[in-house]
Formats: structure tokens, C-alpha cells, sequence
């Protein structure tokens, strides 16, 4: 095993994993406490949400996704259609990419 990789005794991935994890848990442990301290916070009456304010943000956000959803499926019905010529677009494009 130590000639494998230069005298190291254990091998690199492993040390990189554990090096992963332990950034991914000190990054988990510093939102809990955030939250945490936001949810004391709140209760003591530090933090106010308005809730109006987010729920027309969140209406917002939800229409922008139904007007993608709508759109993608507008381009993908608009694609079906007009298999031959889509495909003769996407052909020359990879032609011209490729030269």
C-alpha cells in the first residue's frame, strides 16, 4: 500500500472524501445555527416578516415558471411540426460548428 502512492499510507480519494464531508458538515452545522438564531429572533421580535410582500413574490415566481412551462412546451410542439426543417437547421448548424 505505501509504495502505491509514495510512502502515503492511505490513498488520496479517501482523504479527499473525508476532506468533503468535512466541509459539507461545517457548512450544515452553520445553517442550523443561522436558522436557529433567526427562529430566536423571530420570537423575540428582532425579525418581522411581511407576509403579503412574500406571497406576492412567491405569485410571481409561479407565474414566470407557468410562462416558461408555457413557452417550452410552445417550442417543443412548434419542433414537432416542423421536424424536417428542425432537423435541417440542427444539421447545418453541426456542420458549421464542426468546419
Amino acid at each position: 500500500m505505501g509504495g502505491l502512492y509514495h510512502g502515503d499510507p492511505e490513498p488520496p480519494f479517501p482523504r479527499c472524501a473525508r476532506l468533503l464531508f468535512q466541509k459539507v458538515g461545517k457548512l450544515a452545522a452553520a445553517v442550523v445555527r443561522g436558522s436557529r438564531l433567526l427562529q430566536i429572533a423571530g420570537h423575540s421580535g428582532y425579525v418581522q416578516i411581511d407576509w403579503k410582500r412574500v406571497g406576492k413574490d412567491v405569485n410571481k415566481v409561479k407565474r414566470l415558471r407557468n410562462e416558461q412551462i408555457r413557452q417550452h412546451l410552445e417550442a417543443t410542439e412548434f419542433f414537432k411540426q416542423n421536424i424536417v426543417t428542425s432537423s435541417g437547421f440542427v444539421g447545418g448548424f453541426l456542420l458549421g460548428l464542426a468546419s
